[in-house]
């Protein structure tokens, strides 16, 4: 037996109306610790019956909804009549309002968009008027200056990027300037998610936490923290299981960085990297095992990474590299590529990686793996260093030695990579 379309239509409008009816009498009682209706007008029949109105205004006259428009009006000019009474009151919301607008216009969605749309709207209203309790403690906590920062990183991504054009105009290099910017809005993206998820969703964890969430946009920036806070003398098993565990998921990162750009690159780090990583969390593992210590009081990475000149100085620093491959490559060949990479790991690599990646150049998609892995594991010998420097060769001593072995794990799977 087939339903009538508009018969179904107006059951699933009745019902979902009815359930928001049902949804703002809770949330009359738990949030605003009344049960008056005269705070609203209307209760839970109401709201049924004001879905039921919308479906059947908006069938009458679809063209040019003139009943439509007046049934909503008369809605809400109810309203405003209860609201200037509210406000005598010291009671200036309208959320309620807009939530009765939505379900009157249940009856127009249903009729003119795919199903999935009401029941979105429907989903949304529900999960919203719940988040209140969560939503004030997330905002007391958020610096105002992050606002900032999202606009920024719309900025990069939806306002710079299609102005740019995607034709080669650069000479020397092989990528346009779209596709240059394109990478810098991937590795910002990543880098920033990283920085949110550590910074507002696992704030103060622990060391180990911040490790494993400061791997995913700077390693090494976690690495200069945690070992300044293991100067202290404190807490010197988790904070070298948190160092060793940044460098780990930096491993990870690069294998997600190189399957976004050159999957075939991709496809040949994952083995070599999650061994690598895998070996790494293992150590970690260990150290934390070893940690007596229950309170800690862990240094957040604060720095944002999506500061706008950092951005355009790792655009720049992209293009450098670029132009120095292309020449170090056309010039010195696959060897030069090497010793290039190992010295670029003294440095930021990313802008080298991300360079050999998206850049047409005269080497193999192996050559390119190469010379990833080598600058992969000279990294991990500056962030050794920078452990001893600034953690103190007492206290970070076995951090830096695990990072540095895995540093050369690192160059000796690429040279046997090279040789295979």
């Amino acid at each position: 037996m087939n339903i009538n379309i508009d018969l179904m239509h107006l059951l699933i409008v009745t019902a979902l109306s009815f359930l928001i009816g049902l949804e703002v009498k809770s949330y009359r009682i738990q949030v605003l610790k009344t049960n008056s209706i005269n705070y609203f007008f209307g209760s839970v029949r109401t709201y049924a019956f004001i879905g039921i109105l919308g479906f059947v205004l908006y069938k009458i006259e679809p063209i040019h909804l003139s009943m439509y428009i007046v049934g909503y009006l008369s809605l809400s000019v109810l309203y405003a009549l209860l609201y200037y009474k509210n406000l005598l009151e010291d009671k200036r919301s309208i959320l309620l309002f807009v939530v009765m607008s939505l379900v009157y216009s249940f009856g127009a969605i249903i009729q003119t968009q795919a199903l999935w749309m009401t029941a979105l709207i429907y989903v949304l209203i529900v999960f919203i008027l719940n988040s209140k309790k969560s939503v004030s403690r997330f905002v007391s906590s958020i610096n105002a200056k992050e606002f900032e920062t999202l606009g920024k990183m719309i900025l990069l991504s939806a306002v710079i990027l299609p102005l740019l054009p995607n034709t080669h105009i650069i000479p020397y290099i092989p990528l346009s300037p779209f596709k240059i910017w394109l990478a810098v809005v991937v590795i910002s993206g990543i880098s920033y998610g990283g920085y949110i998820v550590q910074k507002y969703f696992f704030p103060a964890k622990g060391y180990f936490l911040t490790g494993v969430l400061g791997g995913l946009y700077s390693s090494t920036a976690t690495t200069v923290v945690l070992a300044r806070k293991a100067k202290q003398g404190n807490d010197l098993n988790i904070i070298d299981a948190a160092i060793i565990s940044a460098t780990s998921v930096m491993y990870l990162r690069l294998i997600i960085i190189a399957l976004i750009f050159n999957i075939q690159v991709g496809k040949a780090l994952i083995i070599p990297f999650l061994s690598l990583s895998f070996f790494g969390f293992i150590i970690s593992y260990i150290y934390l095992q070893k940690n007596n210590t229950k309170k800690e009081h862990p240094d957040i990475v604060d720095k944002n990474p999506l500061e706008m000149g950092t951005a355009f100085l790792f655009a720049f620093l992209f293009v450098v590299m670029m132009m120095i491959t292309h020449f170090v490559t056309n010039t010195y060949g696959n060897s030069g590529l090497e010793i290039l990479s190992f010295i670029v790991g003294f440095t930021d690599i990313d802008p080298f990686i991300l360079s050999i990646l998206t850049g047409k150049f005269s080497v193999t998609d192996m050559q390119i793996t190469v010379a990833i892995m080598i600058a992969a594991g000279s990294n991990n010998f500056l962030k050794a260093l920078y452990a001893l420097w600034f953690g103190g060769r007492k206290n970070t001593f076995k951090s830096a030695l695990w990072i540095s072995i895995l540093g050369i794990g690192s160059i000796a799977w690429a040279l046997f990579y090279k040789n295979a």
